[in-house]
C-alpha cells in the first residue's frame, strides 16, 4: 500500500516507521527540513516500547515532487496546520485515495472534507505515544486503543481493510460505528491529560499520583462530558473520568504533545482541545469554569515564551 503521512513529527514518523516496517511503501512529510534529511541519510531510529531499531523510510518537505497519487494519506499535522497542510497535498489524492485523520481536537474532520472531499476521509483516535529525541530519532512511548469509522457511521470495506493494514503494522485498530463519538471521546481524553500535564510539567502517569492533580482531571472531565451530553454526543465509554486515568496509566511515561510544544516554546493545540470545550459550552449554555481558567493559562505561557527565566 501507498502511504503518505502528513506531518511527520513524533507521531507520525512513528506510524509511518512502522507502517514502512510491515512492507508498505511509506513516504514521510514534513516541514522540519533537519529530521527529513536524517530519516533520507541514516533511516528512520525508533526505540523504546516496540524495540529499538532503525527503519530505512523515505521523507521529503515537498509532496508535489511525489509521484501519482496515494492509497492511503494520514494526517497528524497539529490542528492549525490543517488547513494549509490539506491544500499542499491535495495533488496526492486520487479518485480512490482514503484520508485518515488521527489528530487531537476538533474540527480537522470539517476541514479536511471541505477541501478533499467527505467521501474521502476517515477518523480515528489513537492513544499511542511518542517523543521526539532528535531528527531522525523517536521514542515510542505509549500503547493504547487505536479505533477508526466511516463519516456516516457505516462499517466498510475500506476500514475493515484499513484496520488489517495498521494492525499487522503493530497497531491494533478496531472500527467504530460512532464516529463523532469516538472524536470526543478522544477529545475527553486530551482534556484530562495534556493542559494539565503541561502545566504540571509531568508525564502522564505521574497525573493519577497526586489528589489535586487528579481532582482537576475529574472536574475537567466532567465539564467537557457535560456539554457533550447536552450536544446529544453518544461518548465511547461509560465512565470517561475512569477511561482518561487509565489512559494516563497505560502511556505513564509519555510527554504529551503540548507538554512537548510548550518545552519548545512553539504553538500549541489548546484552542482545539480544552479552548473548543469552552466554545462548545458557552455556545450550549453549560458552563466550563476549569476548562476556562486552563486554556488562558497554557494561553499566558504561549504569550510568555519570549520574556521566560
Amino acid at each position: 500500500m501507498r502511504v503518505d503521512v502528513v506531518g511527520s513529527g513524533a507521531m507520525g514518523s512513528l506510524f509511518g516507521g512502522l507502517l514502512a516496517e510491515a512492507g508498505n511503501d511509506v513516504c514521510l512529510i514534513d516541514v522540519w527540513q533537519e529530521h527529513v534529511e536524517a530519516i533520507n541519510s541514516r533511516g528512520l531510529w525508533i526505540e523504546g516500547l516496540s524495540g529499538d531499531r532503525c527503519i530505512k523510510v523515505e521523507a521529503t518537505i515537498e509532496p508535489d515532487e511525489l509521484a501519482g497519487t496515494s492509497d492511503l494519506l494520514i494526517f497528524f499535522v497539529k490542528s492549525y496546520h490543517t488547513e494549509s497542510a490539506a491544500r499542499n497535498v491535495s495533488l496526492l489524492v486520487g479518485e480512490n485515495t482514503t484520508v485518515l485523520t488521527l489528530q487531537n481536537g476538533l474540527g480537522n474532520v470539517e476541514i479536511l472534507s471541505n477541501i478533499l472531499g467527505e467521501e474521502k476521509i476517515v477518523a480515528g483516535t489513537t492513544s499511542y505515544g511518542a517523543n521526539i529525541l532528535g531528527p531522525g530519532r523517536v521514542c515510542h512511548a505509549g500503547i493504547g486503543p487505536t479505533i477508526i469509522g466511516e463519516l456516516n457511521g457505516k462499517i466498510t470495506k475500506r476500514i475493515d481493510e484499513l484496520a488489517r493494514v495498521l494492525t499487522e503494522a503493530g497497531v491494533k485498530t478496531d472500527t467504530s460505528a460512532n464516529v463523532m463519538g469516538l472524536i470526543w471521546s478522544k477529545l475527553m481524553i486530551n482534556v484530562g491529560i495534556n493542559a494539565l500535564g503541561t502545566l504540571l510539567n509531568v508525564r502522564n502517569g505521574e497525573l493519577l499520583k497526586g489528589k489535586h492533580s487528579l481532582a482537576l482531571q475529574r472536574e475537567l472531565v466532567a465539564e467537557a462530558t457535560e456539554v457533550a451530553a447536552k450536544k446529544g454526543i453518544e461518548l465511547m465509554y461509560e465512565d470517561m473520568s475512569h477511561e482518561v486515568a487509565a489512559i494516563c496509566e497505560k502511556t505513564s511515561g509519555n510527554i504529551n504533545s503540548m507538554l512537548q510544544d510548550v518545552r519548545n516554546k512553539r504553538k500549541t493545540e489548546i484552542d482545539f482541545i480544552n479552548g473548543a470545550i469552552v466554545r462548545e459550552g458557552e455556545r450550549l449554555n453549560v458552563p466550563t469554569p476549569v476548562n476556562r481558567v486552563v486554556s488562558s493559562l497554557i494561553k499566558a505561557i504561549e504569550e510568555s515564551y519570549d520574556r521566560q527565566i
